[in-house]
């Protein structure tokens, strides 16, 4: 069998694409409430950043269909994307799009391609650069983390790890696992589930205290958690988890564990309650946000 290495070396989640059919109350709930910013916007997509450097952490496109509509990732240089479509080539993943330039906000270099569960996978360099946003706001930076639903979390593991080069930060039981690309803990985690769906998308949040305030914020529009605030064990991370008008899962999160690459050691955590909330304050998931994070199978809704 050939040894093929990693397609390329990712740096980090730039954004995540979400699919509702609640396109204009998504588009305020993201803004007004949650705190992001619209960047443009067309009849049927908008795109939303947060303070960080990234055009965009968000676009939301209205589709009859609930849920994931890709996931990006940044590379360094178009050269890099050259490559990974030669490897995803020599692998027998033909992309459905590029490389070339991007014709889409926030433009950029890349392809695309389907993971092996169907998701649409997103490499790109050179997107168009934003002003600087103060982050003084208690707002999101922009996307840290999304998991995804999966019927073999052992496959999702393999594919993202031998095809991306993703690396495994923590398992959680057999239940999840958490993989990185950078020194953030985990950028895609996997949570062993019945069908391919999402289970939620997170935004980071620059400190506890913007964490704690961006809370208030969201209180002060009538919203409350779900399951939160807490903070995780695996990845350290403090966490509170909303629904969309979409009935899709949101997260803010902050503080979410670095990774020394030659010295961490992954390790299987227990799932008990006291280390899926190590502060103790969240209780456990309602079953409204179960239900939201299970979401429904990709194929039933196409």
């Amino acid at each position: 069998m050939t040894h093929h290495p990693p397609i390329a070396r990712l740096r980090a989640l730039r954004s995540v694409e979400l699919l509702t059919p609640a396109f204009a109350e998504a588009t305020d709930f993201y803004e007004d409430a949650w705190g992001l910013e619209v960047v443009e916007s067309e009849h049927s997509a908008s795109w939303l950043r947060g303070t960080g450097e990234e055009h965009h952490a968000l676009q939301l496109t209205r589709s009859e269909r609930t849920g994931l509509g890709r996931i990006v990732f940044a590379v360094t240089t178009p050269a890099e994307v050259d490559e990974a479509a030669r490897r995803l080539q020599a692998r027998g993943i033909t992309p459905v799009a590029g490389p070339g330039p991007l014709d889409q906000v926030g433009g950029g270099y890349g392809l695309r391609f389907h993971d092996h569960e169907g998701r649409l996978i997103e490499l790109s360099a050179d997107t168009w650069a934003v002003a600087p946003r103060g982050r003084e706001a208690a707002v999101p930076v922009g996307v840290t983390h999304t998991v995804l639903n999966t019927p073999d979390i052992d496959a999702a593991v393999a594919f993202y790890c031998d095809v991306l080069g993703l690396r495994v930060s923590d398992w959680s039981e057999h239940q999840m696992a958490f993989l990185r690309c950078n020194a953030d803990h985990h950028c895609i985690a996997f949570n062993q589930a019945e069908w391919v769906s999402l289970n939620h998308v997170a935004y980071e949040m620059s400190s506890v205290d913007h964490f704690m305030r961006g809370l208030g914020r969201l209180r002060h529009h009538g919203i409350v958690p779900q399951w939160g605030p807490g903070r995780h064990g695996p990845g350290n991370n403090t966490f509170s988890y909303f629904t969309d008008p979409t009935g899709l899962v949101c997260e803010y999160t902050s503080e979410v564990a670095q990774v020394v690459e030659d010295r961490w050691i992954a390790k299987v955590w227990r799932r008990v309650p006291e280390l899926s909330d190590l502060w103790g304050t969240a209780g456990p998931p309602s079953k409204e946000i179960r239900c939201h994070m299970a979401g429904r199978p990709e194929g039933e809704q196409k």
